[in-house]
């Protein structure tokens, strides 16, 4: 059987912090209060999403990658991981702030948890007003002086804040210290990995258990990017039609496409699965004369069998486009 376009079921995650914008903003269906995150594509052990079109239904990633090897996920990323999918893609919903974090690289992960480190990026699709993201330092501090803001609750004093509007991505290496704002709803991209080192929680209790949410601050301290630098937003171009270069880095590549009309796709060159995710619009995706529609909050992956795509956008549509 030939490979085909895939969609997948995504996982509705409860969170201390989520809100209802999965919902209402994204049309996602759910009837659980407080849904923080939809996984949409996942090979996370024990949340792996399963695909919900095709013969291949009820199929997860690591499965059709046992059976397809290269011709889905590309020579290479099959050379490099195997049966193991390297992307976990989300939408998260933070009607609160979240903690705030600090993720490990893949050789502290590999050792400390037998997982892949967590780099990871952040497109906003909606913020409220004055919503914004907690990325990095603004100013210089060591580990000494990191451990007094921590025990003087002070920590959120030396982090660099910035106030966030549509569009706005932001690249998070692991060892950035970082969180999202209340009031923000994104899409993220991100190495496969469940690995958070949360440091510091406001104090709050989660309502579910009752208590506090666990530090991990032991743990944190080796992790840290202490640097202070001079920018942490990513600036792109934004020319119509085209794959416009949002981040590329080691553990994935993402560009940003703003379609109207119609867009032919060629993707001999790359080997490696893609992944869409609309971030606005509804785009419509023929492969083979077979169409595919794909709307805002919702992700489809080609396999790297597919090398041509033909994209017909009515009004304005955005999407992300990754690989590997």
């Amino acid at each position: 059987m030939e490979l085909y376009p895939l969609k997948f079921t995504p996982l509705f995650k409860y969170r201390i912090w989520g809100g209802s914008k999965l919902k209402t903003v994204l049309n996602k269906e759910y009837t659980e209060e407080n849904i923080g995150e939809s996984w949409e594509i996942s090979d996370v052990s024990g949340d792996a999403t399963r695909v919900e079109n095709g013969f291949l239904k009820g199929k997860t990633l690591k499965e059709i990658t046992r059976q397809f090897k290269g011709d889905f996920v590309g020579e290479n990323v099959y050379k490099n991981f195997g049966e193991d999918f390297p992307l976990l893609i989300k939408f998260i919903d933070a009607e609160t702030p979240l903690s705030i974090q600090v993720h490990p690289s893949n050789e502290i992960a590999k050792e400390r948890h037998n997982s892949f480190g967590k780099n990871e990026m952040w497109y906003v699709m909606q913020a409220d007003e004055n919503a914004e993201l907690i990325v990095g330092f603004d100013e210089a501090i060591n580990k000494e002086s990191y451990k007094t803001h921590l025990k003087n609750n002070t920590i959120l004093d030396v982090m660099h804040h910035e106030s966030v509007s549509e569009g706005d991505t932001f690249y998070i290496p692991t060892g950035r210290v970082h969180a999202i704002g209340a009031g923000v709803l994104l899409a993220e991209i991100q190495q496969t990995s469940d690995i958070t080192y949360r440091i510091y929680d406001y104090d709050r209790v989660d309502a579910k258990t009752g208590e506090k949410r666990e530090l991990h601050n032991e743990l944190a301290i080796d992790v840290i990017d202490f640097k202070v630098y001079d920018s942490y937003k990513t600036s792109y171009e934004l020319k119509r039609n085209v794959s416009n270069k949002l981040v590329h880095s080691p553990y994935f590549k993402t560009n940003i496409v703003s379609i109207e009309g119609e867009v032919k796709k060629d993707y001999s060159a790359i080997d490696s699965f893609v992944i869409y995710i609309c971030v606005e619009g509804t785009l419509a995706i023929n492969h083979k004369g077979e169409i595919y529609s794909l709307s805002q909050g919702e992700t489809i992956m080609f396999p790297a069998s597919i090398t041509s795509l033909v994209l017909n956008a009515t009004n304005n549509v955005k999407i992300l486009e990754v690989y590997f």
